[in-house]
C-alpha cells in the first residue's frame, strides 16, 4: 500500500480555488469556536464514494468546484482521497467553519456530487482546528511525499488531543466531536507520512474502535 513516489492524479475531486492565507483557522482556536471567529464552528465533512461513479463524477467536476467556490473563505482543508493507484478517486474531504450543525448538514447534502449520487455516505462532525492554521500554511507545500487522512472513531474519555510532536508533518489535526462540542467521538488528521502504518501511528490504536487511513491529496481548482 506504500506508494514511494508523491500522490499524483485527477483533480477532479480536489474543490476549491486559489490558496486563502486569510481563511478561518489561521490563528489561535478557543475551545468550541473556529479559527478565532466566534461564533462559528469547524466541522469535518468526508463524502464517500459509491463504486462505480467515476465518470459521473468527473462529468459534474466544473458543478463541484462551482459549489466549493462558494466556501473558499470557510475552508481549513480539502481534497480528494484515492485509491492505492494514487489516482481513482475514492472520496473526498473538506474541513472548514460554518455558523453551526444545520449549516453543515446544508454544505454535505446539497453538494452537487451528493445529490447526484456520486456519494456512498458522509461522515459529518464537528470538528477542532488544533493547529490552528490551514492546509495552504502547511511548511510542506502542496506536494511531496505520501499525504494521508487519518479517521480514529471511538467515544468516551478523549483521546490524542495533543498532537503528536512532529507538528510540521501535520496538514490537519483535531477532535471529532458531538454537535454541541460536549461529547468527543474520536479523531482526525490529515499528514504527511512515509506509508500508511506511520500515517496511523500518529494516533493511539488501543483507544479507538477503529482507525482508517486514507490516501490523500491537497484539493483545489488547478492554478
Amino acid at each position: 500500500m506504500a506508494r514511494l513516489s508523491p500522490l499524483a492524479g485527477r483533480a477532479a475531486d480536489a474543490p476549491g480555488t486559489a490558496p486563502v492565507p486569510d481563511a478561518p483557522g489561521t490563528g489561535p482556536v478557543p475551545e468550541e469556536t473556529g479559527g478565532g471567529d466566534t461564533g462559528r464552528m469547524e466541522f469535518l465533512c468526508h463524502h464517500r464514494d459509491r463504486p462505480g461513479s467515476v465518470q459521473l463524477r468527473d462529468a459534474l467536476v466544473e458543478a463541484h468546484w462551482s459549489y466549493m467556490d462558494g466556501f473558499a473563505a470557510a475552508m481549513i482543508a480539502r481534497g480528494p482521497t484515492l485509491a492505492d493507484d494514487g489516482d481513482t478517486p475514492t472520496g473526498s474531504v473538506h474541513a472548514l467553519d460554518l455558523p453551526d450543525p444545520a449549516a453543515a448538514r446544508a454544505f454535505a447534502f446539497d453538494e452537487p456530487n451528493y445529490q447526484a449520487g456520486v456519494y456512498r455516505d458522509v461522515l459529518l462532525r464537528r470538528w477542532r482546528n488544533v493547529l490552528g492554521r490551514t492546509m495552504w500554511q502547511f511548511p510542506g507545500g502542496r506536494t511531496g511525499g505520501n499525504r494521508y487522512l487519518v479517521l480514529g472513531l471511538g467515544a468516551g474519555e478523549p483521546a490524542d488531543d495533543v498532537p503528536p510532536d512532529a507538528a510540521d508533518e501535520l496538514v490537519g489535526y483535531g477532535p471529532l466531536l458531538s454537535d454541541d462540542g460536549a461529547r468527543w467521538l474520536g479523531t482526525a488528521a490529515l499528514l504527511r507520512a512515509p506509508d500508511p502504518d506511520a500515517a496511523r501511528a500518529v494516533l493511539t490504536a488501543d483507544r479507538y474502535a477503529s482507525i482508517e487511513v486514507h490516501n490523500w491529496q491537497f484539493g483545489g481548482r488547478p492554478e
